[in-house]
């Protein structure tokens, strides 16, 4: 192979892009800021490979955005992601134009692989556990179930209520 073949060839990479849209973005104004993104990741010559329709969380912590004159702290915002593959240079131009757009509170792009890595939610895994000993009850735990054994009287039983709901 030559060198100048090497040179020429372009290096594609999967790369996944997370993002914070503004909580008070309408419906179809979120799905509109998503279809921006999907368009940058496209002039960028990336092919899509998964997508996490964003959604409206709790962040966790308040993040401060300067909207004209004034500062505003969100504690929510609508987060989403999409998993692309493209070109190295993909990776910059697909941040800055997220970097650019205003409804974007905050957004990262990072190198990933094409396999799904999500974190599945397992069950718990329960483990069997044997007793060799037996528990031997105390002479006194032996007299208070021998007592409630016995037969109750209502009275007693009212009386005894009484002495527990008086204060």
């Amino acid at each position: 192979m030559s060198d100048s073949a090497s040179e020429n060839e372009v290096v594609s990479r999967v790369y996944e892009v997370g993002y914070h849209i503004l909580p008070t973005a309408k419906d179809e104004d979120v799905e509109k800021i998503v279809a921006s993104i999907r368009t940058s990741i496209e002039k960028a010559e990336g092919s899509f490979i998964a997508e996490g329709a964003p959604s409206l969380i709790k962040l966790a912590y308040p993040m401060i955005v300067r909207e004209g004159e004034k500062l505003i702290e969100y504690d929510r915002a609508h987060f989403g992601w999409i998993k692309f593959e493209a070109p190295t240079a993909a990776a910059k131009i697909v941040e800055s134009s997220l970097n650019a757009n205003p409804s974007v509170i905050r957004c990262m792009v990072f190198k990933t692989i094409r396999e799904d890595t999500r974190a599945k939610m397992k069950a718990p895994q329960l483990r069997e556990v044997k007793r060799t000993d037996v528990i031997k009850s105390s002479p006194r735990r032996a007299s208070e179930e021998g007592a409630e054994k016995a037969p109750v009287s209502e009275v007693a039983l009212d009386k005894a209520l009484e002495t527990l709901t008086a204060e």
